[in-house]
């Protein structure tokens, strides 16, 4: 029989946020794969779990996955961890979680701390729709090109920075999406835990005047969908009837398709498209 790959949530901060069932599985499987062992090792011996451990992190991602697939074809039961919080997310647990879908073997996720979940809930932004950015990429016209769709993304945004990179991002991220209620939380689950309610100016500028310390989520509202809307309509009226209607047509839309666009664009009935098209 195959084993299975446990995907186990550690703390972010507070190591009392460990589930029951997190400690009771890092005992008993057979191996305990961890992004870094020299931090890992410190919550191990802080619950007494001399489970072994073995190295699995973004530089050897690819090839450690395919061996640690291997173990688990073999009957070996594996728990897998991240320096903080849930496997898989922002992580280089996708790569074997993927492996390990692919070659047929059970993965199970034992749900605990996120940062980014922990961020969005004390916020006080919106929470029923929400968007994971995680870090942004360093490449510059990637870097650009994810920030030109964040300016239309209407859910609330979440994203992960390092302290040292803090300032430069909010920087962009207000230049980009201009003014817009922000939050960014250091620390979380700490004893020094803070979360700055603030516009992304006001943030940006507190931040210029303040060192950040520690690893950083920050979440910022969306655009309002009303808005979007308006400045959509006024775009829509800058136009004739007959340059909307070649807009649709020329994106290979039948006409009379196009001609039921035309009129909800423009908030008025197909007959008067109709007419204003005749005319």
């Amino acid at each position: 029989m195959t084993g299975k790959l446990y995907l186990c949530a550690t703390p972010i901060g507070n190591l009392d946020d460990i589930t029951l069932r997190v400690l009771e599985t890092l005992r008993s499987v057979d191996l305990i794969a961890a992004e870094d062992t020299r931090h890992s090792i410190k919550l191990l011996n802080h619950f007494d779990i001399k489970t072994p451990m073995t190295s699995y992190h973004e530089y050897n991602r690819v090839e450690k996955a395919r061996q640690l697939v291997e173990k688990l074809r073999e009957g070996k039961q594996i728990a897998l961890i991240t320096d903080a919080g849930t496997p898989g997310i922002s992580d280089p647990g996708e790569e074997l979680v993927r492996q390990c879908c692919d070659a047929g073997i059970e993965v199970t996720s034992l749900p605990g701390p996120a940062a980014c979940i922990t961020a969005l809930t004390i916020s006080g932004l919106p929470t029923r729709r929400f968007c994971f950015e995680a870090f942004l990429p360093p490449d510059r016209k990637e870097r650009q090109w994810i920030l030109e769709e964040l300016k239309t993304e209407t859910r609330t945004i979440i994203i992960y920075e390092a302290p040292h990179h803090l300032l430069r991002t909010l920087k962009e991220l207000y230049e980009a999406l201009g003014e817009r209620k922000a939050v960014v939380c250091r620390e979380l689950t700490k004893k020094h835990e803070t979360a700055l309610r603030r516009n992304l100016s006001e943030i940006t500028a507190y931040y210029e005047e303040n060192e950040p310390r520690g690893e950083c989520v920050i979440v910022i509202q969306g655009r309002s969908i009303g808005e979007m809307k308006r400045e959509e309509n006024a775009q829509w009226q800058q136009m004739s009837v007959q340059e909307h209607m070649d807009y649709y047509l020329s994106r290979g839309i039948e006409k009379k398709e196009a001609m039921k666009l035309v009129a909800r664009d423009r908030g008025i009935g197909k007959r008067e498209v109709y007419q204003a098209l005749l005319d």
